[in-house]
């Protein structure tokens, strides 16, 4: 039973370092996310530059498993290069080696004042980087109070007889600690973790050294199945390929050669947890300087040997919702936003389509939008589901704003195709199938409007890529364009009813409905840049000069009609 129990307490305190280095990667993730996600995103040609942001970004995260799933992502949507992707990764192996090394240190004194600091940061602060701070906090020291736990834990271990014939089985042969440490590591996705699990074990004096380097190369080998597994393409897949390949062929190379390398670092530290830890920075180090200058060619093999899919018959298939992305916010968010982007160039197409089903009553060019359509409406369904699938509580304020801005825009576009589809389309080309045309006068007036429409959808679609409120504004006061290019339009079409009193045949009002229907439809797209100005304030004013307006208007209304008696 004494062996069940201690087993239940090396559990708990592994679970616990997990914990922790999850409450660091998310409080990381939830304060500074976006930046992480420009910086990787930024096109980084110098490899120096590019290893030293995978340094960075995962000697903050302390997870270069967190680094891969956020660069997996970017290289399957071909925002990150493949070269300078791999060159990221290295500078994340190495990042996460630093990680290690200053944990490794007998510091496990300061993880109550740690947490008790993150408690404060966390439940006295409303700004969401200081809370994030504080969780940070929190799991730094947890994952400090974890290693304390394990080595009262492993101690008796040592002396033990229950578990000492299972652990001795598994270190005896170097190739099966390899591979043991690797499944482990997939299993926890954090090499952390269990690096600092193998540092425990030595200073519990469980293992040896050698073993324990065995182990820690299996370590970095499971940290590279993660996002291999979760990438959903053979383009997403082909950077932690590249990864695993790399750290395979250190592991292949290093695996025979454990004894030399030992005695070599004992000159060093001759500390046999400092052997291990030291062994760790060295090899992935070793890693970057063998494997950064070849990289390209690299990229080209894992070109060939993973290709590009054929296109997708189907375009309702989404080409960069990756599901890898999904455990990490803000590189989901982008997958969405690209994916949104799509949706807009079918409405680009299905507006200037229409105008061409206008002007020639083309009914396969109006079947072919009513498709397109059909293709917009699954796309959105997509998107949004995909956005349903990022946890509400990993989002932080910006990206939660990010979120609902996405959501807006894909419903907006699915109501804007629905209106060219069903309204516009449809019922033109019943009207043409009757032997009915527009005049050139009334084909001008649509033409005109649908000009402006299409170029308050690109602004649209700038305010939904960068929210600048000065475009904004911009887009929401163009409603005012609209609305008199209708008024002008309507006011013209009753001037000539009441000069030819209908005679000519002109009094179907067919063109006028069309015009109303793109004035729908611009509201829809201005709509785009109310959350910018709601968040900005502006919308606010709007709103309390409102009632103003509405309460002196029947004071006039009253006045006027006393006057008329």
């Amino acid at each position: 039973m004494s062996a069940i129990f201690r087993l239940l307490d090396l559990a708990g305190d592994v679970g616990l370092l997990l914990w922790g280095t999850h409450m660091v990667t998310t409080g990381v993730l939830r304060g500074y996310g976006s930046d992480f996600r420009r910086w990787l995103g930024h096109s980084l040609d110098h490899r120096l530059n590019a290893f030293l942001v995978g340094l960075t970004v995962t000697a903050a995260l302390q997870s270069s498993t967190a680094t891969g799933l956020m660069a997996t992502s970017f290289a399957a949507s071909g925002i990150l290069d493949l070269v300078p992707g791999l060159t990221v990764m290295l500078g994340a192996n190495l990042g996460t080696t630093l990680v290690v090394q200053v944990l490794s240190f007998n510091i496990g004194i300061v993880a109550p004042i740690f947490i008790l600091l993150g408690f404060v940061l966390f439940n006295r602060w409303h700004d969401g980087h200081l809370k994030n701070l504080g969780r940070v906090a929190i799991g730094l020291g947890l994952m400090l109070l974890a290693l304390h736990l394990l080595e009262t834990t492993m101690a008796p271990v040592e002396k033990g007889a229950e578990l000492r014939p299972i652990l001795d089985a598994i270190v005896s042969m170097p190739i099966l600690a390899l591979l043991a440490a690797a499944v482990v590591t997939w299993m926890c996705h954090s090499s952390v973790a269990i690096v600092l699990l193998i540092v425990s074990l030595i200073k519990s004096d469980v293992i040896g050294v050698t073993p324990a380097l065995a182990l820690v190369l299996g370590a970095n080998l499971g940290a590279t199945l993660p996002p291999l597994f979760e990438a959903s393409s053979s383009t997403g897949r082909r950077l932690p390929l590249g990864n695993m390949l790399m750290r395979g062929t250190g592991c292949v190379v290093a695996l025979p050669l454990l004894d030399p390398i030992s005695r070599l670092l004992a000159r060093i530290d001759p500390n046999p947890a400092r052997i291990a830890v030291n062994f760790h920075t060295a090899f992935n180090l070793a890693l970057a300087v063998v494997f950064i200058a070849p990289i390209d060619r690299i990229a080209k093999l894992l070109v060939r040997l993973l290709p590009d899919p054929a296109p997708a018959a189907d375009a309702a298939t989404p080409l960069y919702l990756e599901g890898v992305a999904l455990g990490t916010a803000s590189v989901a968010l982008a997958n969405a936003t690209r994916e949104a982007l799509r949706m807009a160039d079918m409405v680009k197409e299905m507006l200037k389509g229409a105008l061409e089903v206008f002007r020639s009553g083309d009914r396969r060019k109006a079947s072919e939008i009513s498709r397109i359509d059909q293709t917009l409406d699954r796309l959105g369904i997509a998107v949004r589901r995909y956005l349903a699938q990022i946890s509400g509580g990993e989002l932080n304020e910006e990206d939660s704003f990010r979120s609902q801005e996405i959501f807006t825009f894909t419903i907006n576009l699915d109501y804007v195709g629905d209106v060219l589809a069903n309204t516009l389309v449809e019922f033109s080309a019943t009207r043409l199938k009757q032997g009915r045309s527009f005049t050139s006068e009334q084909l001008d007036e649509i033409a005109a409007m649908q000009t402006e429409v299409l170029e308050s959808l690109n602004l649209g679609i700038a305010v939904f890529l960068r929210g600048e409120e000065q475009t904004a504004q911009q887009l929401v006061a163009r409603k005012t364009l609209i609305w008199e290019m209708e008024t002008k339009a309507a006011d013209r079409y009753f001037q000539h009813l009441r000069e030819t009193r209908g005679e000519d045949g002109s009094a179907d009002d067919f063109h006028l409905r069309i015009l109303r229907d793109l004035k729908r439809i611009h509201s829809l797209i201005a709509a785009l840049g109310y959350p910018i100005l709601d968040r900005a304030g502006h919308l606010q004013n709007r709103i309390v000069q409102i009632p103003e307006a509405a309460q002196s208007e029947p004071d006039n209304a009253a006045s006027k009609e006393r006057r008329s008696r």
